[in-house]
């Protein structure tokens, strides 16, 4: 294989917006917000949007142990609210949420939300049907041709609700089986958010930690499909809310699948 030759330092993204964040009440995420926000500041970035994981309220006393709490909502957006207005000579700040789309619950938890000036969700898709009915999540090996057909027609169903600034990770279902099923059903979905305007995120926690994504196959199809692309950071941590090395490491893969700098997007309206 040709050894790849480095990319000129001129041509590394310069990362000026995230809005992929998380907090410690997801259970899986470290440091407090005022870490994130500094550490941003300090990296360049100008604008940080805050995007935990939605809280949901499931039947039968279900609780997801990686999402926040219905009763941590409140305290979510009065923390990212009190820092918007600390920090508005040295950054943007947004308040947001990693929202996922189950079909039985979304008006529930269109009304739990309700109350809260939410400024933008971002879909990303964790599991299918409802989760609650012993779903494994979509990142976990093992996923079949069922699977792979209900989590593209799920997320299509979501995206159209106009809800979504941008959908997360959208190749995160691991999934085997029959290949050319896999590059038929993400040719309808990237197709699909790409006639509506839809980013997709390079997922740059799944690039610091190789995971099963970025997926090649769906990021090839991406490119083909003319899919406008954004770097989120998916911040578990403050050190990963803008790290030049995982950037640049993106980059190289964006340049590998063939998706132009002109179609990576730095910033979206809010």
């Amino acid at each position: 294989m040709e050894e790849q030759k480095p990319l000129e330092e001129e041509k590394y993204t310069t990362m000026i917006a995230n809005y992929h964040t998380h907090t410690w009440r997801c259970n899986h995420a470290y440091d407090t917000e005022r870490e994130y926000v500094e550490t941003a500041i300090g990296r360049g970035l100008k604008i940080l949007g805050f995007s935990d994981h939605t809280p949901q309220v499931f039947p039968n006393g279900y609780v997801c142990g990686e999402k926040m709490l219905p009763s941590q909502l409140e305290d979510y957006v009065d923390t990212v609210l009190r820092l918007k207005d600390e920090y508005k000579d040295d950054i943007e700040i947004h308040l947001g949420l990693e929202t996922e789309y189950y079909p039985e619950l979304w008006e529930d938890l269109l009304r739990l939300m309700e109350p809260y000036p939410i400024e933008y969700h971002l879909l990303g898709q964790h599991y299918i049907r409802n989760e609650y009915e012993g779903d494994r999540y979509n990142g976990r090996p093992g996923h079949g041709e069922a699977d792979l057909r209900r989590y593209c027609s799920q997320c299509m169903e979501a995206l159209e609700t106009g809800m979504f600034l941008y959908f997360a990770h959208p190749d995160l279902i691991n999934y085997s089986g029959n290949p050319d099923l896999y590059k038929e059903e993400m040719t309808k979905l990237c197709r699909f958010c790409r006639q509506r305007d839809i980013p997709l995120e390079i997922n740059l926690l799944g690039v610091r930690e190789d995971r099963n994504y970025p997926n090649d196959v769906f990021w090839e199809i991406a490119a083909r499909e003319g899919n406008m692309v954004i770097y989120g950071s998916d911040a578990h941590r403050a050190d990963h809310v803008c790290s030049p090395d995982v950037i640049h490491k993106a980059d190289r893969f964006r340049e590998r699948m063939g998706i132009p700098r002109d179609r990576l997007l730095m910033q979206l309206p809010l």
